[in-house]
Formats: structure tokens, C-alpha cells, sequence
């Protein structure tokens, strides 16, 4: 979960090289939004990588390990309410990090709550097979920080993020699944750093068996679109991009609840690490 990596070394996208948002995370059905009613999710994570890449994509000359766990739940609530034709509804997701950072000989770790992320959204069906949500997001600094430490697994800056995931299912047939969202990052008021503006895409594609089961390929997309500042100085050519893609499954039980695993591998990296992430997501409602 690179969303809760802090380095404290130079030359990296946005401030210490991550993003608030864990990217990947959302996988098929990220854009249907289900009838009123609770619905609890659970997101288990793990990423690792072992190397940084520059602006160029080729990889820095520094020994650097960093190995992260998570457990996310996530509360969801649908209400009765429309709203421009949508059904209005509000969540929260509250992670729970294990993160270990080595670099060049040293090595930390921390564990505790991350940052917390919340909002509201309006859910739209446009036929039985295509969906759509567009929703605002917020991410809150909740997750312990401090600028001197090596390994941290708050950002310590607020975050606004616009949404827009769209899906389109068939049971039977193809499936595509997209959720589009971009990050106006607050300032960091313990260094005086704003990080960029990122553009970023969770996705997934498959085919439907028809038996409950969906195979297909997932992952995300990043680009940074605007340069980091600090102290009222820009520092350029320093955006952080990605692409990360790999085999994604979805399981659909006859009781309501499913459940989706994926591995993405990241490439084409800038400015960022590179690794492999393995996701599980458990849909269950109340």
C-alpha cells in the first residue's frame, strides 16, 4: 500500500514519494451502487517493493525495501433518498497499517490507524447492466506522522477527491468496471510541502461464466498532473506515474455477498516505487 509510504529521500512524486488514496483498490462493481441498506466491506492488502524509480524510469542507486499490510473495513449506507435521479448514499473506510520502510541500512516500522477516507455519493442505473456513481471524497490526516521519521502511515495533509466509476455487467458476458478519480492535495503543514494534483484510474475487465464467477485482468493507472511546491518553490520534473495491471476474479454467492482478488504488477514507473500488490475485497449486506 504505497498510499502509506513516507521516504524521507529525495527526488519523488508528490511528498515522499505516495499517494493518500490506495491505488488499485476498487475492482469489479466499483460503479454499482446497490439497493438501500448497510453493506460492509472488508479490503485485505498487501504490497511490497524493493526499488525506486526516477523521472527517467530507470532505477536509483539505493538499497530500499518496503513491505506493507492492511485491513481495511469500509461501512456503506444507501439510503432511501434520490437526488437528481440518484440514490444518495455515504461511506467511510477506516485502514489499519502495518507498514515496514528499509532504506540504505536503516529500517522502521509502524503500525496503527491510516488516514480515514469518507463521503457521499449519488448512485445512477442506467439499464440492468450499465451503472454509474459520482461521488466526493474526502481523506482526512488522521494517520500518525512525524517529518523526521522514516516510515509513516499518515500523509498529514487533507485531501479532496471527486469520483466517477462506471460498470458495466453481465453475468453471462463482459464486464467492465472503472472508477476515475482526481486529488487536489492540501499543503503539509509540519514542511511546508503541497504535492501535486493526481490524476488516477482503478480498473477491471472480464468475462462472466454465467455461474457466479467473472475472470478477467485488473489494476490501476496514476499521472501526476501538476508539480510539487514547497517553501513557494516549484519542483519540477518530479511527477510520479504508473500503470499496474494483472489477473482480477470476482466470485458471486446466491445469498448476495461476493468476493474479488487481484495481483497487480506496477510498471512503467516514474518518480515512485515499483512493486506488486495482492488485494481481497469481501462485499456483505446487513
Amino acid at each position: 500500500m504505497l498510499a502509506l509510504l513516507g521516504l524521507c529521500c529525495g527526488a519523488h512524486a508528490s511528498e515522499g514519494g505516495g499517494s493518500s488514496y490506495p491505488m488499485g483498490a476498487e475492482n469489479y462493481m466499483s460503479g454499482a451502487m446497490p439497493p438501500p441498506g448497510f453493506y460492509g466491506q472488508l479490503f485485505v492488502n498487501h504490497y511490497e517493493a524493493d526499488n525506486l524509480r526516477g523521472n527517467d524510469g530507470k532505477k536509483l542507486p539505493v538499497d530500499f525495501q518496503v513491505r506493507a499490510n492492511a485491513i481495511t473495513p469500509r461501512l456503506i449506507w444507501v439510503t432511501d433518498q434520490t437526488l437528481l435521479g440518484g440514490s444518495l448514499a455515504m461511506h467511510a473506510i477506516v485502514p489499519l497499517v502495518d507498514l515496514k520502510v528499509s532504506l540504505n541500512g536503516q529500517s522502521q516500522s509502524k503500525q496503527g490507524l491510516g488516514d480515514v477516507i469518507f463521503g457521499t455519493a449519488l448512485g445512477f442505473h442506467h439499464s440492468d447492466k450499465l451503472h454509474s456513481i459520482v461521488s466526493l471524497d474526502f481523506i482526512a490526516p488522521t494517520g500518525r506522522y512525524d517529518r523526521d521519521d522514516l516510515t509513516n502511515i499518515g500523509r498529514n495533509y487533507w485531501v479532496f477527491e471527486p469520483v466517477y466509476a462506471l460498470s458495466y455487467i453481465d453475468p453471462d458476458g463482459l464486464n467492465v468496471d472503472t472508477k476515475i478519480m482526481y486529488d487536489f492535495n492540501r499543503r503539509n503543514p509540519d514542511t511546508d510541502y503541497r504535492s501535486g494534483q493526481e490524476l488516477h484510474v482503478d480498473y477491471a475487465v472480464g468475462w462472466g461464466l454465467g455461474n457466479g464467477w467473472v475472470l478477467g485482468v485488473g489494476g490501476y493507472m496514476l499521472r501526476q498532473t501538476t508539480d510539487d511546491r514547497q517553501d513557494g518553490h516549484t519542483i519540477e520534473d518530479n511527477k510520479g506515474r504508473a500503470f499496474a495491471i494483472g489477473p482480477s476474479v470476482k466470485y458471486t454467492s446466491k445469498d448476495g455477498w461476493f468476493l474479488t482478488a487481484k495481483w497487480e504488477s506496477e510498471t512503467q514507473v516514474r518518480n515512485r516505487a515499483q512493486g506488486d500488490a495482492y488485494w481481497l475485497k469481501l462485499t456483505v449486506p446487513f
